[in-house]
């Protein structure tokens, strides 16, 4: 199984985590574990925190999300990934930034190419798979609201409290690496999500051909649906309202089916989020199979505090339906 899993943000990083303890080792022929490749491209329109400085100082793509997915598929975890994870709190200049961070900036400045950078970290953290920035151009988020207003920036379209009518890349033709499109069309698996729809995985879908590749591939296209809608950004969305969202921007139909949780999610957990407007996703199965949707239900939440996805139940769930389940090529 080649795999490939399209976002950014903190439900990408958690999905890679899940997935690499299946990853085969590549110096061995034979495995039990079913993954024999796992490519994770990754949104670079990040313009907040220690990213949004390295790329206005020194010209890099943001590093952020790219680290986390290193962290997410090291081997070693428990040194190496907390290294990288490592962020100052003291220092002028030093402060807020990671070293993880610092260390892709300066090893993009030393190779002269962020991807590059990206390979020989991969390297050192000894990760299980492969990580692709989904362009290698410096590009930002720009978002036009219902109320007919432009935000430029994903950390301001984040904080935005009016709903998104429509997200786009500036500039807009930005060319994707040729490693994101070869990975999809090698890909038998593709997921996209679970993460923030408007700023995490759909910038991926904007990025010139990227969007074809996945109609294109032979691959079976997933989106794992997010519990919680989110303030602004997609505030009073079904889930049928996501997937048209990804359709109108990819122009294209691209998923073939849903995965969704179906744990309840606790009273006083919801009346918390509520208050923040944020509220669960309403689940209009009808609809999704009026689209052409297949669906896939299963407990996959962990709450500590906040919802998210449990990496290793989702994971095994992908790995159940959509690979143990597959008749043989």
């Amino acid at each position: 199984m080649r795999l490939v899993v399209v976002g950014g943000g903190t439900g990408l990083s958690s999905l890679l985590r899940g997935l690499k303890q299946y990853v085969a080792p590549q110096q061995r022929e034979t495995s039990r574990r079913p993954i024999s490749d796992l490519a994770a491209v990754v949104t670079v329109t990040d313009d907040g925190g220690s990213s949004g400085r390295l790329r206005r100082e020194y010209s890099v793509l943001p590093p952020g999300d790219i680290r986390n997915c290193m962290v997410a598929l090291s081997r070693d975890e428990a040194l190496l990934g907390r290294l990288f994870q490592y962020r100052f709190n003291a220092g002028r200049g030093l402060r807020g930034h990671s070293f993880g961070n610092l260390f892709l900036t300066a090893l993009s400045h030393v190779t002269g190419d962020f991807t590059r950078a990206v390979r020989v970290s991969g390297e050192v953290l000894a990760i299980r798979g492969r990580i692709f920035p989904s362009t290698n151009q410096l590009v930002s988020l720009e978002a036009v609201l219902e109320n007919r207003k432009v935000i430029a920036g994903e950390s301001r379209i984040g904080a935005s409290r009016v709903r998104i009518r429509r997200v786009r890349l500036v500039p807009r033709n930005v060319k994707p690496l040729p490693e994101v499109l070869e990975a999809i069309a090698a890909a038998n698996l593709i997921v996209l999500g679970p993460g923030s729809l408007y700023t995490s995985v759909i910038p991926n879908l904007l990025v010139s051909g990227v969007a074809e590749a996945i109609e294109k591939s032979p691959a079976t296209c997933i989106y794992i649906a997010n519990a919680m809608t989110q303030p602004g950004e997609t505030r009073g969305y079904s889930l049928s309202d996501h997937l048209r969202a990804i359709q109108r921007h990819a122009g294209r139909k691209l998923v073939d089916w849903v995965v969704i949780n179906s744990e309840p999610i606790a009273p006083e957990v919801a009346r918390r989020y509520r208050s923040k407007g944020a509220e669960p996703v309403t689940v209009d199965v009808g609809e999704l199979q009026r689209m052409g949707l297949r669906c896939v239900f299963d407990d996959l939440l962990e709450v500590h505090g906040v919802i998210r996805h449990d990496a290793n139940r989702l994971a095994r769930l992908l790995l159940e339906e959509f690979v143990e389940k597959q008749p043989p090529a």
